[in-house]
């Protein structure tokens, strides 16, 4: 459902108005939160990278021509906050268990919370071990739930290259994991 001007044209969203404001953020929240949750991996700083790109979308009172535009818009800049997130993270971790020696054990509740986290971590290293360009596809498309077509929109790159990429993952991704079923949701 798209507004229309009186001349039957979609009306553009503009992000500092309260109406346009709330219609994007209830149609790309959860889209958004997916997206920055898989690339993170903690839902409280998932949520506050989203929030953080709805603030700047709002305070530099981004005009978008469509709802898809605000959409992509807004996923390429959660994207890349909360692949700057993670890296800082990474280096923040890497400080601390350089200082601290950090102890690596970790203690288990049971065999089933042992073998769930064990199947993510495989996951999640698997996921690590791609390049960068076949991670993004694979996350915008199983935790972002996009289609081809909009994954090459966010990333700039045609359908056909997103098709590619991600045969090229999913096969990388079976060689790192091996036979094993290992599901990354």
């Amino acid at each position: 459902m798209f507004l229309k001007d009186v001349d039957g044209n979609e009306k553009p969203l503009d992000a500092a108005d309260p109406a346009d404001f709330r219609r994007i953020y209830n149609e790309t929240m959860v889209l958004l939160f997916k997206v920055s949750w898989r690339i993170v991996n903690d839902e409280d700083a998932a949520e506050d990278l989203v929030h953080d790109s709805f603030i700047k979308a709002n305070e530099k009172g981004m005009v978008f021509p469509s709802m898809n535009d605000a959409k992509f818009w807004l996923i390429r800049v959660v994207k890349n906050a909360s692949l700057n997130y993670t890296l800082r993270k990474k280096r923040e971790r890497n400080a601390y268990q350089k200082a601290l020696y950090e102890d690596k054990r970790q203690q288990t509740s049971g065999e089933t919370d042992l073998l769930k986290k064990e199947t993510q971590k495989i996951a999640i290293a698997a996921l690590e071990k791609l390049p960068a360009s076949l991670k993004e596809v694979i996350i915008l498309r199983e935790y972002g739930e996009l289609n081809y077509k909009e994954i090459g929109k966010v990333l700039g790159i045609t359908e056909g290259n997103v098709k590619i990429r991600m045969f090229r993952a999913r096969e990388q991704l079976e060689k790192i994991i091996g036979g094993d079923d290992v599901y990354l949701s």
